[in-house]
């Protein structure tokens, strides 16, 4: 008898539906890129200081706690709201430096992701310098269902547009600066 309850019980646990498994977010990707007719290293020259991203047309005003320095945490004021990076990679000589974006609930107002890494690198080309900005991140919301305005398209799009206007922003700087 002690079986036979056994048996039962462990079928009728075997026909009870699972629930639905969340879907993890998968990790997204935008990398955006210009060319440059202007030298790497004047380039490099603009955009080099962690602590400073003004030369981003939506930056009003930046700061960082340790210049350039791993680890350094940088405030961009973007005219009301502010979002907080910290570097954690910086190589002068190659001309590239890697950030995250902090964790922090209201990072996810302004830019709706999460796991936030990037990383922008100057190289020489045959007429000046090609600048790459990429990155991987999650949506804000990693639910099923996510909202409108925290999904894969909103994540997307943000980032997209944050490297593309400061990439745009650049050029402009890089080619008229005398």
């Amino acid at each position: 008898m002690k079986q036979l309850l056994l048996a039962l019980g462990f079928a009728a646990f075997l026909s009870v539906p699972a629930a639905p498994a969340q879907a993890a977010p998968h990790e997204l990707k935008v990398n955006q890129s210009v060319e440059i007719a202007a030298p790497p290293a004047k380039v490099w020259a603009i955009i080099k200081n962690f602590e400073d991203l003004t030369w981003h047309s939506a930056v009003k005003a930046s700061s960082a706690t340790d210049g350039s320095h791993v680890g350094s945490v940088r405030t961009l004021d973007l005219g009301g709201p502010k979002l907080v990076e910290r570097l954690t990679r910086y190589n002068d000589a190659k001309m590239s430096y890697s950030y995250v974006i902090t964790d922090d609930p209201n990072n996810v107002k302004v830019v709706p992701v999460t796991a936030y890494q990037s990383t922008i690198a100057v190289t020489k080309t045959a007429h000046g310098a090609k600048v790459v900005w990429s990155g991987h991140f999650h949506r804000a919301d990693p639910s099923a269902k996510p909202a409108a305005d925290q999904d894969d398209a909103a994540a997307i799009k943000a980032v997209t547009g944050v490297y593309r206007g400061g990439l745009d922003a650049l050029k402009t700087k890089a080619e008229s600066a005398g």
